[in-house]
């Protein structure tokens, strides 16, 4: 699980737990929600500031990285990264978009300790 990809889009029946906590099926390692809930909260908020703004993000696409530390075993980054269609958006319109990365309620409710690192693909 160090560093694999954590997505919405994934189909979570198909994890299998490690050998560390052996159970026969889970749907999904409880890891993997604080990840995707950052990628998610941080896509609704941009969303909103961009209809908001007259911008449109339709076909933008999230992934989302997450690493794992093991001593303590704990999540110790989660890597965000926004993938926007190719629309010629202005210089005005991506700082818009992204001056709200940070704002919304995930990011400000983890931990200072977990690093968030946020990547911006125009």
């Amino acid at each position: 699980m160090y560093g694999k990809r954590t997505s919405a889009k994934w189909n979570y029946s198909h994890y299998r737990r490690s050998k560390r906590q052996p159970r026969k099926r889970e749907y999904f390692p409880p890891t993997d929600l604080p990840a995707v809930a950052l990628g998610n909260c941080i896509m609704t908020i941009m969303g909103i500031k961009a209809r908001d703004n007259n911008i449109d993000l339709k076909g933008t696409t999230v992934d989302v990285t997450k690493i794992m530390a093991s001593e303590p075993h704990r999540v110790a980054e989660i890597i965000v990264d926004f993938y926007f269609p190719k629309k010629n958006y202005s210089a005005e319109e991506k700082r818009i978009v992204e001056s709200v990365a940070g704002t919304s309620p995930v990011p400000l409710s983890l931990h200072p300790d977990l690093k968030q690192t946020i990547k911006f693909n125009w």
